[in-house]
C-alpha cells in the first residue's frame, strides 16, 4: 500500500515521491491536500474520513457514468477498480479538522431535526439516522457520515438525485428518499446537518445482519469490493476472436460505460447528427443471434447489414474490409459466445439529407472499395503485420486523418492528422515528424506509449487514453511492436494542414510569454521541472516536445484546463495525475502559460489567444 510522503523525506532533484499523495495531486487541486474539501465558486466535498466503501462506490459511479459531473467523469474515466479502491482507502484514513458549524434559522433547524431524527411515517420517509447512524457519523464500509458538510453541498446532492442527475447501483435508495422530499424539506435537512458539530467518533460497522429501512444496492460489503474477473470458457476460435475484438476496440463503440458488454446504445456524435451503435450480442431479437458467419463477413468486408442495408461508415468498414476472412470468422465466433443481452437498437438521429441511406450508394462509389489486405513483398513480415493492424482492424486513420465535408478520408490525408469532429481533440499526424516526432522516436518508445499510456517522451490523454485502456494494452508485445515499426516507416518531414486560429500579434505574444513564465514557475515547475524536462514516465517532458508545438494547440489547452490521468494499464496501474487549472486560472492566464510552453526549451510554435481558451472551455470534457 502506498502511503503519504513524509515531510522529512529527502529527494534528489527531479525525483518524484512514490506515494498516493503525489499521484493524487490532481485530486488535491479541488478537494484539498488532505481531502478536506473546498469551496471556490463550486463546492468540492470533503473526502477525508468517509468510509472507503462509500468513496469507492462513488468513484465507480463517476467512472461508469451513473453519477454525472463532467470533470470527475473525465478524471476517473479510465482508472482501474484496484486503483479506485486504493484511492478510496487512502482518503478514508485522512483526518484533517472539520469546518465550524454553520448558522441557520430556528424554524429551519426544528424542521430539519424532526426529519433527520424521526422521518415522516405518513410519506414512508425513514429518518436519516436509521441508515447513517444514531450519531450521523456513517456506517462502514459504505454509508457516509452526514456531518461536517456544507448546507449548499447537501442541497445540491439531494437536488441532483431528485432530478436524475445522480444515480447509484440499483436499487437506488437515495433516489427514492429524494423523490419524497420537498424543496423545503431539503433546505431544512441541509441547514440542520450543517449546523451540527463535527463527528468525534469513527463510523459504526454495518454488519450482514443490520436491517435497513430501504433496499440499497451500494451498501453491502460485497458491493464495495472491486469487481471479480469473469472466467468464461470459450472455444479456441472464440478466444482468437476475443483478442481481435480487443485489437479493434469493438467494445469502445458497442458498449455503454457501465453497461452490458457489446449491447450497443453508445451515442456517436458526428457533424451530420448522432448515430447509435447497435447491439452485437447474440440475442435473437435485438442482437445478431440470427446472423451467420457469412452475414458478419459481409458487414465487415462490404459494409452491408444482414438484409443488404448499406451501413453508415461510422462503422469503419472502409478499414475492416482489409480484415481477412479467417479473422472475421474468429470475431464472429467470439461475439456469438458473449452473454446475449435483450436491448433494442436506437434509431439514428441524422439531419436531412444524411438520413437518406440511398445516398450512401454515391458515397461508396466515391470513397469505398472492398478488398482484403495484400502484404507488401518488399517489406518484412513484422512491417506487414503492423500495416494490417493499423490500416485494417485498428482503423487508426478514423481519428488520425482529416475528413472532407462528406466525412470521408482523402487518400493523401490518411493518418496525416485531423481534428476529431464534435469531440474537438486533435489526433496528430502519424506521418509528419513535426507533429508526433515518430521519425525521432525509438520503436521501444512508441511501443511504451501505445501499450502503457506513458513513455519517456509523453503520455496519452483524451480519446487516445480510451484506445490504450480498452485495446492496445491487451495486445501482444509483438503486435504492438509491429504497429510501431509500421508507423515509424510512415514518418515524413511534412507539414500538417494549417488550422484556423485566432491571430496573436508579436507584441501580444511577447506579453503572454512573459506572464506565462511566472505562472509556469508557480504552477507547473514542481512536476515538469524548471527546464521543462519533466520526469520520465511520470510527468511528460515539455522541452522539445513536438506534441506541444502542434499547429492545433487544442490538446495542450484542454490538458491545462481539464487536467486528467493517463489510463490505468497493466504496466502502469497507478498513473500520476495532472491537476485541472481551469477553475483557478483565467483565460488570459492559461493562454499565457500555454504560449510560454510552446515557445520555450526548443519549442517554436505560435502563441495562443485568450479567445482560444474560452472556446476550449465550452467543449464538453468527456
Amino acid at each position: 500500500m502506498l502511503e503519504a510522503a513524509s515531510e522529512a523525506a529527502v529527494l534528489k532533484p527531479g525525483e518524484v515521491p512514490d506515494t498516493l499523495e503525489q499521484r493524487l495531486t490532481a485530486c488535491a487541486a479541488c478537494h484539498g491536500k488532505q481531502g478536506e474539501g473546498a469551496s471556490r465558486g463550486e463546492i468540492y466535498p470533503r473526502l477525508a474520513g468517509k468510509p472507503a466503501g462509500y468513496l469507492y462506490n462513488q468513484l465507480v459511479n463517476f467512472r461508469d457514468g451513473r453519477r454525472k459531473y463532467a470533470v470527475m467523469n473525465y478524471m476517473v474515466g479510465y482508472l482501474s477498480d484496484a486503483y479506485l479502491q486504493e484511492i478510496a482507502e487512502y482518503y478514508s484514513r485522512l483526518k484533517p479538522p472539520y469546518p465550524a458549524p454553520a448558522a441557520a434559522s430556528q424554524k429551519a433547524l426544528a424542521r430539519g431535526r424532526m426529519l433527520v431524527d424521526q422521518g415522516d411515517r405518513s410519506r414512508r420517509l425513514p429518518p436519516c439516522t436509521d441508515c447513517h447512524g444514531r450519531e450521523l457519523n456513517g456506517m462502514a464500509p459504505a454509508i457516509p457520515g452526514l456531518l461536517g458538510l456544507s448546507a449548499d453541498y447537501v442541497s445540491a446532492q439531494m437536488g441532483a438525485w431528485k432530478a436524475d442527475r445522480r444515480l447509484a447501483k440499483h436499487p437506488d435508495c437515495m433516489k427514492r428518499v429524494a423523490d419524497l422530499l420537498t424543496p423545503e424539506d431539503i433546505s431544512a435537512i441541509s441547514a440542520w446537518l450543517a449546523h451540527q458539530p463535527a463527528p468525534t467518533r469513527p463510523p459504526a460497522i454495518l454488519s450482514a445482519s443490520t436491517r435497513l429501512p430501504l433496499q440499497c444496492g451500494s451498501v453491502r460489503p460485497a458491493a464495495t469490493m472491486p469487481r471479480a474477473q469473469k472466467t468464461e470458457q470459450h472455444s479456441p476460435q472464440a478466444v482468437r476472436g476475443e483478442y481481435l475484438a480487443q485489437a479493434g476496440d469493438c467494445g469502445g463503440c458497442h458498449t455503454v460505460k457501465g453497461g452490458e458488454a457489446y449491447a450497443g446504445g453508445l451515442a456517436v456524435p458526428t457533424p451530420f447528427g448522432t448515430l447509435f451503435a447497435p447491439n452485437i450480442t447474440p440475442d435473437l431479437d435485438t442482437g445478431i443471434g440470427t446472423w451467420t458467419a457469412e452475414d458478419f463477413w459481409r458487414a465487415m468486408h462490404e459494409g452491408k447489414s444482414r438484409d443488404g442495408t448499406l451501413l453508415y461508415p461510422a462503422f469503419p468498414y472502409t478499414n475492416y474490409t482489409k480484415v481477412v476472412r479467417a479473422d472475421a470468422d474468429d470475431l464472429f465466433a467470439y461475439f456469438q459466445s458473449v452473454k446475449p443481452v435483450r436491448k433494442a437498437n436506437r434509431k439514428h438521429e441524422l439531419a436531412f439529407p444524411y438520413n437518406q441511406r440511398k445516398l450512401l450508394v454515391g458515397w461508396r462509389a466515391l470513397y469505398f472499395k472492398a478488398g482484403e489486405y495484400n502484404p507488401d513483398p518488399s517489406q518484412t513480415p513484422e512491417w506487414n503485420r503492423g500495416a494490417y493492424l493499423v490500416e485494417g482492424l485498428g482503423h487508426c486513420d478514423a481519428c488520425h486523418s482529416t475528413r472532407n465535408m462528406l466525412g470521408a478520408v482523402s487518400r493523401g490525408d490518411v493518418i496525416a492528422g485531423g481534428l476529431i469532429p464534435i469531440q474537438n481533440w486533435y489526433a496528430p499526424s502519424l506521418t509528419s515528424s513535426r507533429e508526433t516526432g515518430l521519425g525521432d522516436w525509438a520503436v521501444s518508445e512508441v511501443v511504451d506509449l501505445l501499450k502503457t499510456g506513458v513513455s519517456t517522451r509523453g503520455a496519452v490523454f483524451g480519446p487516445m487514453a480510451i484506445v490504450v485502456h480498452d485495446s492496445l494494452q491487451h495486445m501482444t508485445m509483438s503486435d504492438v511492436t509491429a504497429m510501431a515499426t509500421y508507423l515509424k516507416s510512415q514518418a515524413q518531414e511534412t507539414d500538417a494542414p494549417e488550422p484556423p486560429h485566432f491571430k496573436v500579434t508579436d507584441q501580444q505574444a511577447e506579453a503572454l510569454v512573459a506572464r506565462g513564465a511566472k505562472l509556469y514557475d508557480d504552477h507547473c515547475s514542481d512536476c515538469h521541472q524548471h527546464g521543462g524536462e519533466g520526469v520520465p514516465r511520470i510527468y511528460p517532458p515539455l522541452a522539445n516536445n513536438e506534441s506541444i508545438g502542434m499547429r492545433y494547440p487544442i490538446n495542450a489547452i484542454r490538458i491545462v484546463v481539464n487536467g486528467g490521468f493517463p489510463p490505468s494499464t497493466q504496466d502502469n496501474p497507478r498513473p500520476y495525475g495532472m491537476p485541472p487549472f481551469g477553475q483557478d486560472l483565467s483565460d488570459e492566464d492559461i493562454a499565457a502559460v500555454v504560449s510560454y510552453v510552446r515557445q520555450s526549451w526548443g519549442n517554436h510554435a505560435p502563441a495562443v489567444s485568450p479567445a482560444e481558451i474560452a472556446g476550449a472551455r465550452a467543449i464538453p470534457v468527456d
